[in-house]
């Protein structure tokens, strides 16, 4: 693969900088680097791999030639400056919700549609995080099994919706004033609230799960409901799963379909306490699963436990990735 001139778009964000971060470790072949963020920013420095980078403008990249931009400048951004990027032949990879659902535009993880991009895909969609790390799981028990139908609570950590979030939380912590994120303390607290509520009495996160798995797994039957809930952990998130599986199945062979999967690990010897956790999945890449064990009033039911760190698979490092 050549060396490609890349653009960061929100380099100063959380997602931005752990974009940073995964570039490095994943050794991408990166000849130019433009860090990219709001007007308060410009002239402003970054740091990677030992060298400091200006912050530029949006509107100063289009004069530049950049071959990807990644996108992780929030949604209004996202919609306004990306088609203006590929028009200018710019492959947009964007982590924000703007055109996730859109037609024409597909919504990818590489270990399970990436085979569906081509040189015609100028913005690329990157997906919610809570549902990535859920369909790396489900997609290789819907290939083996066949899900009917589904139900999923998220236990989402602070950084999915931003720094000042966490700080909120460092705030309450230290029994500090702090501007509200929440509409309620977050700290010894669990809010049953992420995003804002729709009419049918689900919140917007909880609908991106229905809607982007079936756009994702290609498939209209899978019905999934959720409920998403915010809790006081800085970084990972955590969901559990109920699945209703048309074909019969052993515990040892979901285990085995599910450790075979790249990108996904089975954590799961309770006995010896050994189950995933989001303070052992910081700084990882992959997702983890466990707490696997049949449903008691369905022989055809299925739990698991998914966990998996929101500012990695579930933003930056699927974005790296799609690129």
């Amino acid at each position: 693969m050549k060396s490609l001139t890349v653009a960061i778009v929100g380099a100063t964000g959380m997602v931005g900088r752990t974009m940073l971060e995964v570039l490095k470790q994943r050794n991408f072949p990166i000849a130019r680097l433009i860090p990219i963020a709001s007007e308060k920013s410009v002239g402003l420095t970054v740091k990677f791999n030992g060298e400091s980078f200006e912050i530029i403008s949006l509107q100063d990249a289009l004069n530049i030639d950049i071959d990807v931009a990644l996108f992780s400048a929030g949604g209004e951004i996202s919609k306004e400056w990306a088609p203006r990027f590929a028009e200018k032949g710019i492959v947009v990879i964007d982590n924000s919700s703007a055109f996730r659902m859109a037609e024409g535009h597909k919504l990818i993880i590489p270990e399970i549609n990436g085979d569906l991009l081509g040189y015609e895909d100028m913005i690329i969609a990157n997906p919610n995080c809570s549902t990535t790390q859920l369909l790396m799981v489900l997609k290789p028990l819907h290939d083996n099994y066949k899900i009917i139908s589904g139900v999923v609570s998220t236990y989402q950590s602070v950084t999915g919706t931003g720094a000042a979030a966490l700080h909120q939380l460092d705030s309450e912590r230290r029994g500090e004033d702090s501007q509200k994120v929440y509409p309620h303390k977050i700290d010894m607290n669990c809010l049953p609230h992420c995003d804002d509520f729709q009419e049918n009495g689900y919140t917007r996160e909880e609908m991106k799960v229905y809607f982007e798995t079936k756009k994702i797994m290609g498939d209209e039957s899978i019905d999934l409901s959720c409920t998403a809930v915010r809790v006081p952990v800085a970084v990972g998130h955590s969901e559990t799963v109920y699945l209703e599986l048309q074909n019969d199945f052993t515990l040892s062979d979901v285990r085995l379909v599910l450790d075979e999967f790249p990108g996904v690990i089975v954590q799961d010897d309770p006995f010896n306490n050994v189950y995933p956790m989001p303070i052992t999945c910081e700084g990882m890449d992959e997702v983890f699963v466990g707490r696997i064990r049949r449903d008691l009033s369905n022989s055809k039911g299925l739990h698991l436990w998914v966990v998996s760190d929101n500012l990695r698979k579930g933003a930056a490092t699927n974005t790296i990735q799609i690129a």
